[in-house]
């Protein structure tokens, strides 16, 4: 009963044999399973069986082993109850003071292209988890470690005392359960698509944290910056920062909100970002000339943006952004040229992201106090939608290129949204009024003189005729909305008094 035991079973095999080889040198017996016994093994460590302590065989193709009174008395028992001890004697169990285990690889599994159902089934840890919350509940007794990050602590705790302190196994048990429950909360998640389950009764979701920042949206505020497992890879957590200072929460707000509209665009294109709403988008036969007009768009907004691309950045386009005080720039790629004259502001954060993956959507999450609203990405476009044309003018092809350009851009906007749009840039965003009107006359004064000719787009119907009469004024020659409104009529009527070409699409694009 003296003998001190560690029990090691792990999959991530990285600085295995180095722990081990110092556990047996600080006196203990391992025990251990598999492929890692026959590691430790091939290393010269000597080490047990998991049936030589059970007395008896793994089974179901390795399916049932450590399930078994031997090796959980051993983990359960404590360590200082004289009946415990007394069973323990009575059924020639052994207590077990450290134990390293670590999990199928699940989300490894998964995340492969080609994966079966019955290779993921498979990969579908038991008796691991098992053995890790055993311990993490006993922890008192126990060291438990499920992180190669923490062979080293363990280790010079023990040679330093004899044991590991307390505050150490209850920070190691704490690990655990985060451990298992994001273990189970990839396997729930998997299980739940493959069964096509829609907003199940529970809704376990994890996260692996990327970075601590400096602070949230205020100084004053903590935070931190966490990443979806097997998350797109279109996305701000997936991007690489070649340059610059530490992104903060409002940088990664910002760069997503910029990510978002950019990927509407299959031409070039360039997405101007402040606050989370676009200041300026532009289109073009290339880089440059998209950029040009997104700065154009708002020239006095885009101080201190952030800059999205859709393509490789060159050595023109960055000269033209060099000039400008930005904070993020977010492209697939960038020239060397590019590299080499962006590079030479040392603050200005530069990112890759691979647009490989456009297509993906994952659901959208929205905290509120004590709880989680879940909806689905707003992927909605016109491709979609139901057209109609109410008004006694039709758009012209140009009208129509604008319009588009002006309804991709209006769902990424702050409700109430309103764009003033022409065929390849943004000329007025009026972002998160209280009312419609309020909204358009925002966007119709910073469109200004542009405005006479153009599209206006609007995220939701007309409640009344008055945002149709202010668009007339200032020059707006046709108009996109969901339309829906029980006085749709009086909309109508006045596009037709003006001669504006109205488009209903039949669904609207709120953003709060």
């Amino acid at each position: 009963m003296t003998q001190k035991r560690a029990l090691i079973s792990v999959s991530d095999k990285n600085g295995i044999t180095d722990f081990a080889r110092e556990l047996v040198s600080l006196g203990f017996e391992l025990i251990s399973t598999g492929g890692t016994k026959k590691a430790l093994q091939e290393q010269g460590i000597p080490v047990l069986s998991v049936s030589d302590v059970t007395g008896f065989p793994e089974i179901l193709e390795g399916r049932v082993k450590t399930l078994n009174p031997f090796i959980h008395g051993g983990l359960l028992s404590k360590h200082d109850n004289p009946d415990h001890l007394k069973q323990l004697e009575e059924h020639g169990i052994q207590p077990i003071q450290v134990v390293c285990v670590n999990l199928y690889p699940f989300q490894q599994t998964i995340a492969k292209p080609d994966v079966t159902v019955a290779d993921a089934i498979e990969n579908i840890d038991i008796g691991g988890p098992s053995m890790l919350r055993a311990s993490a509940k006993n922890h008192q007794y126990l060291t438990v470690v499920v992180d190669p990050a923490d062979y080293a602590t363990v280790i010079e705790e023990l040679k330093a005392e004899g044991s590991t302190t307390l505050e150490t196994r209850r920070k190691l048990a704490a690990k655990v359960f985060r451990h298992t429950a994001a273990y189970d909360a990839l396997i729930a998640e998997y299980m739940t698509n493959l069964a096509q389950e829609e907003n199940p009764e529970t809704l376990t979701v994890t996260y692996e944290r990327k970075q601590t920042l400096r602070y949230g949206e205020n100084p004053h505020q903590k935070a931190a910056f966490y990443k979806k497992p097997l998350g797109s890879t279109f996305s701000i957590a997936n991007a690489v920062q070649l340059h610059g200072k530490e992104l903060s929460y409002n940088n990664i707000n910002d760069a997503d909100a910029a990510l978002q509209i950019v990927k509407e665009f299959s031409e070039p294109a360039a997405v101007a970002v402040k606050h989370m709403n676009p200041c300026g988008v532009g289109t073009g036969n290339n880089v440059f000339e998209a950029f040009t007009k997104a700065f154009e768009a708002d020239p006095v907004s885009i101080f201190g943006g952030i800059i999205a691309f859709n393509r490789e950045v060159d050595a023109e386009t960055a000269s033209k952004l060099h000039e400008i005080f930005l904070e993020i720039i977010i492209a697939p790629a960038y020239s060397e040229e590019a590299l080499a004259i962006l590079t030479g502001k040392k603050n200005l954060r530069l990112l890759t992201i691979p647009f490989n993956d456009v297509k993906k959507h994952e659901l959208k999450m929205t905290t509120i106090e004590g709880g989680l609203l879940v909806q689905e990405q707003d992927r909605y476009t016109l491709e979609d939608a139901a057209i109609t044309v109410p008004t006694k003018r039709q758009p012209t092809e140009e009208e129509w290129e604008a319009l588009k350009l002006g309804w991709k851009v209006v769902k990424h906007v702050k409700s109430n949204a309103i764009v003033v749009a022409s065929k390849d840039m943004t000329l007025g965003v009026g972002a998160g009024q209280m009312n419609r009107v309020g909204s358009a006359e925002i966007a119709l004064k910073q469109a200004g003189d542009k405005a006479e000719g153009a599209a206006l787009a609007s995220d939701a119907f007309f409640p009344m005729d008055d945002t149709v009469e202010a668009a007339a004024k200032a020059g707006i020659t046709a108009i996109i909305q969901p339309g829906g409104s029980i006085r749709d009529a009086d909309s109508i009527k006045k596009a037709d008094e003006y001669g504006i070409a109205m488009v209903f699409t039949g669904v609207r694009h709120f953003k709060h």
